[in-house]
């Protein structure tokens, strides 16, 4: 009896039970095909982040491949949509593709949904590629100062996702000229009055620290949309806790130099303090704000997410993780 249960144990340590394919660059790279590379050196250098590089080659290596498979997909999703429709007898138009990006402040989530963006609005067919962030769905700061809410910026329950789920739901029904409000890093605040539309897309890029998140499940099992219900495919960026510090505390500085030397900006104040004060300041703000949302929220949806892309010290992506079918 004891040597069987060792002989089913050890087969079972022995087994791939993960999820995920898992490629190095030069693997992943060798999926690209013959993709045409869409992008000039020139316009991958404007897409890039304040702190977050983005290099041709890795276009190429990365990008190009990643674009190759959301083609396969999203053609895939499209004959899914038609067969459904047949099957109820409706004609509801089309339904545009959406694509999550996730991941910690600093991981540079801004800089490969752009990427994507251009990469994919070149597709032959030329599709319509809409990219919004989710930070425009925060509550004001005047709300979340009155609810103490302004140190938790960034955490889920600073969003407002009723609206940000009805946004979701009216784009996936395909309806004209929905509306998706601003959010301002220069004033820290979402803009009162100012909007972005989006009218029918084939593709939506939606960017977050969040977007795919679960909340508890309710116990009598009524339904309960999340964000991610909305995706029909995910990318997750991964970077250790260190790098992402460092990554941080680099754009903080960087930011003193630039953005926050106009007075105008929510973070002016901090351009008049000394270097060490600022390196401190930033540390700060990370250990107790983004790190902690970072645990508790953001890095435990890792695993729900299609795809995980992970940098290295360099921000180059070292590493594509591709969940199986």
């Amino acid at each position: 009896m004891d040597q069987t249960i060792n002989t089913i144990g050890k087969t079972m340590g022995e087994m791939d039970l993960s999820p995920y394919r898992v490629f190095t660059e030069r693997e992943w790279a060798r999926l690209r095909a013959d993709t045409p590379m869409t992008l000039s050196a020139a316009e991958v250098s404007q897409l890039q982040g304040l702190n977050a590089p983005v290099s041709i080659e890795q276009v190429e290596t990365i990008y190009l491949p990643l674009s190759r498979l959301l083609s396969f997909y999203a053609e895939a999703t499209v004959g899914l949509h038609t067969a459904t429709q047949n099957f109820l007898g409706t004609h509801d138009g089309k339904t545009p593709y959406i694509i999550g990006v996730a991941g910690s402040v600093s991981v540079g989530k801004s800089t490969t949904s752009r990427v994507l963006r251009e990469l994919l609005a070149r597709w032959p067919a030329s599709p319509k590629v809409d990219l919004i962030t989710t930070d425009g769905f925060l509550y004001p700061n005047a709300v979340l100062e009155a609810q103490g809410l302004m140190s938790k910026k960034g955490f889920p329950e600073s969003f407002d996702r009723t609206t940000l789920l009805k946004f979701l739901s009216d784009i996936k029904a395909g309806k004209r000229h929905v509306r998706a409000p601003v959010y301002s890093h220069f004033y820290y605040d979402v803009m009162p009055g100012h909007t972005v539309t989006v009218d029918k897309p084939d593709i939506l890029i939606v960017e977050g620290l969040n977007v795919l998140q679960t909340r508890e499940l309710p116990k009598d099992g009524r339904a309960v949309p999340f964000v991610s219900d909305f995706f029909d495919f995910s990318v997750y960026i991964d970077a250790e806790e260190g790098l992402l510090l460092d990554w941080y505390v680099e754009r903080f500085m960087r930011l003193r130099e630039t953005a926050f030397r106009d007075p105008g900006s929510y973070f002016h104040k901090y351009s008049r303090i000394t270097d060490e004060e600022a390196v401190a300041t930033a540390h700060k703000i990370w250990s107790e704000i983004n790190l902690v949302n970072l645990r508790e929220n953001i890095l435990p949806t890792r695993p729900r997410a299609d795809l995980i892309l992970t940098k290295d010290a360099s921000h180059q992506i070292s590493k594509v993780a591709l969940r199986k079918i």
